[in-house]
């Protein structure tokens, strides 16, 4: 997944190291809609053309044995080709060339993001739901996150490994130690990336407050997997904490603290998320802390 600073347009998937696992989109409602490749493509469809006028074609074409090809393939159990809708719909969320305006570290703290959520989402015995996000180490889509980060040490086998595990259906606890290692391994990238840790956790904190508000608009999560990417990005910006020093640095990941806790099951959905204004209110008082450290 790339990204366009202030602006979510279109993000692109790709679901070859998954094969027949069926996941749930980042831009994906729960419960609401039960069937995986369905939500890749109602996602395709509203990032690329964000008319409902195009989403009507899309559906007749459907009809007509094309649904893969028009984003609306889970509709219509054609999984094979609920890929190429997924890819779409990712695009949607990012814009087009958006890897390339971030900063290398922003890059690097973008991909843990969403490993962070994928982790937190497979520990807790919901591989599919986490796949989507495990995506990004791995696939083709996602590769200009990725330019770069071999330099600094990433390992792309590791995460290979995971992709693998969730394939196969393996639960999470029978890999522990892979999920702990591709962890650490970003750690290592983003510690070799370097850049601001006040910047970095600015920039996050931008990011955090944009995606809980698609996925929270009102008092329902309306995007799971917006809610689940901001907790993966809160997450990662109380790492980024960790690595300062001084006295408001602790309150600083106090303050990061009470941000997570927001998120009262984690990355998993709850029926009473809290509202995006307190995500906003929180976010203000870090922000507060960030303007002290500097």
């Amino acid at each position: 997944m790339s990204f366009t600073p202030k602006k979510w347009t279109g993000l692109g998937l790709g679901l070859a190291m998954i094969g027949t696992l069926g996941l749930s989109a980042c831009g994906g409602e729960e419960g609401e809609r039960s069937d995986p490749a369905a939500i890749e493509g109602e996602a395709g469809e509203a990032g690329e053309h964000g008319e409902a006028g195009e989403a009507g074609e899309a559906s007749a074409s459907a009809e007509h044995g094309e649904a893969g090809e028009a984003g609306e393939a889970g509709e219509h159990g054609e999984a094979g080709e609920a890929g190429e809708a997924g890819e779409a719909g990712e695009a949607g969320e990012a814009g087009e060339g958006g890897a390339a305006s971030l900063s290398l570290p922003q890059r690097v703290a973008f991909m843990r993001g969403h490993v962070e959520a994928g982790l937190a989402l497979y520990r807790a015995g919901e591989p599919e739901l986490a796949a989507k996000h495990l995506l990004h180490p791995v696939s083709e889509t996602h590769a200009s996150e990725r330019e770069g980060l071999a330099e600094l040490g990433f390992d792309q086998s590791l995460f290979e490994v995971v992709s693998e595990a969730l394939a196969a259906g393996k639960p999470a606890a029978d890999i522990e130690p892979q999920l702990a290692a591709a962890q650490a391994n970003l750690s290592q990238v983003a510690d070799a990336a370097g850049g601001s840790k006040i910047e970095l956790i600015d920039f996050l904190l931008d990011v955090i407050v944009e995606e809980y508000t698609i996925g929270v608009p009102a008092d329902i999560i309306e995007d799971a997997g917006e809610f689940q990417d901001a907790y993966g990005f809160a997450v990662v910006a109380r790492a980024e904490a960790d690595q300062m020093s001084g006295p408001v640095s602790d309150v600083l990941r106090a303050e990061l603290d009470s941000l997570i806790s927001l998120w009262p099951n984690g990355p998993v959905t709850t029926d009473s998320p809290a509202p995006a204004s307190a995500i906003s209110g929180q976010v203000g008082v870090i922000r507060l802390e960030l303007s002290l450290a500097k």
